[in-house]
């Protein structure tokens, strides 16, 4: 045995592996993906919108987070109650979602459900709901409800349901919606709808076997770390959750404001979850990282891309791409960039050519609804992506 030779081997073969995986290590610094810097001090026009749009009596409150693959601006401003008493905003506000609900949780929870070949998207609705296969509806699809392309009517009024079954009557809301007629011919009109995900929220529970809120619990926000985020949050966090209407001389608080929403006993897909901004944020972080969050893989590149992606008449399985929806995003986001809203004054936008979210968190509705949110979502939206270096 050569010896010698071995040895001359063995002492230049640890050096060669360092170098190749410095070799290997430089490829890949090369090849990731590099973003525009945002210009932290270019946000510094915020603080002046968010307190003239506090001024002006048009929000009592709000939280703004921004970030890239960390949170840079996170601020509070004004007041999360006004009646019966002031208390003010923090950073770590918990908000009734409303609307925000339907992409941060029910369409998530379907798409992981579609990850797991438990869901079916071109399937029609009736494979998972028979009753409701009726009134020109019997051909529409999971994908047309998440894409609001179903045909169903915008909303139901709550009252009448209310009256006759009591609050709350989740399978009364149900059963009202399936017996309603398709107002177009499923895939050929655009029409947001509720009725769509409170449709989708019932689907995810007979296929899971789980309340919505449960499988949401255990299957999104719990890997997440979303620690702050739940339908019907808990008694000991209603302290830390913005007010939303007063009705009847009684204030929202912890209590789901959307009234369809209230008659699902707060369980429901149109609306129902609250969250904070830092926990949002983590949401937006993972759909901005292909689906992956502290090394655990929530949903697949796929499942994402249908989620935040342009799959009909301007919509995603989820996200507004360019609706008449979409002037949330401001005028310069990227044509890329994927939103939501929700009529309490949440928004959210998050553009993946920047790698960037900005998240608007505000109780506008309190205490009158008579609020408005339109000028600081577009306001921030368009300083945050001016600030784009």
């Amino acid at each position: 045995m050569n010896t010698g030779k071995t040895r001359i081997r063995y002492k230049w073969f640890i050096p060669g592996i360092l170098l190749a995986l410095g070799i290997l290590s430089g490829i890949f610094f090369l090849l990731r993906p590099t973003y525009p810097e945002l210009d932290p001090q270019a946000l510094s026009g915020i603080d002046a919108v968010v307190s003239e749009q506090i001024a002006q009596g048009n929000i009592p409150g709000a939280v703004v987070c921004i970030g890239q693959e960390k949170i840079i601006f996170l601020k509070a401003f004004g007041s999360a109650i006004l009646q019966p008493v002031t208390e003010p905003m923090q950073e770590d506000t918990i908000f009734d979602l409303a609307s925000l609900t339907k992409p941060v949780a029910t369409a998530t929870c379907a798409l992981i459900l579609w990850d797991r070949g438990r869901l079916t998207l071109d399937m029609p609705v009736g494979t998972y709901m028979p009753e409701f296969a009726c009134n020109g509806k019997e051909t529409v699809t999971v994908r047309q409800l998440m894409t609001h392309t179903s045909g169903l009517p915008a909303y139901t009024s709550a009252a009448p349901l209310a009256k006759a079954h009591g609050t709350p009557c989740p399978d009364k809301v149900v059963e009202k919606i399936c017996s309603l007629k398709a107002l177009s011919e499923p895939g050929t009109e655009f029409r947001y709808s509720c009725l769509n995900y409170i449709t989708l929220g019932r689907i995810i529970e007979h296929i899971s076997g789980q309340s919505l809120a449960e499988f949401a619990r255990q299957n999104l926000f719990e890997p997440l770390g979303m620690t702050h985020t739940a339908f019907n949050p808990p008694a000991d966090w209603q302290s830390r959750i913005a007010a939303t209407e007063v009705r009847n001389g009684k204030t929202l608080r912890g209590s789901v404001h959307d009234p369809l929403a209230e008659l699902m006993a707060g369980n429901s897909g149109n609306a129902g979850v609250f969250s904070s901004a830092a926990d949002l944020s983590i949401l937006c972080r993972m759909l901005l990282s292909g689906g992956q969050w502290n090394q655990i893989q929530i949903l697949s590149h796929e499942a994402v891309r249908l989620l935040t992606t342009e799959q009909a008449l301007g919509r995603a399985c989820g996200f507004d791409l360019s609706s008449s929806y979409a002037w949330i995003k401001g005028q310069y986001a990227s044509s890329s960039a994927f939103c939501h809203s929700g009529y309490t004054g949440t928004s959210l936008v998050c553009d993946p050519e920047n790698n960037l979210f900005v998240i608007i968190l505000t109780n506008r509705v309190h205490p009158n609804d008579k609020g408005a949110s339109k000028p600081i979502r577009t306001q921030v939206a368009d300083l945050t992506f001016q600030a784009i270096r």
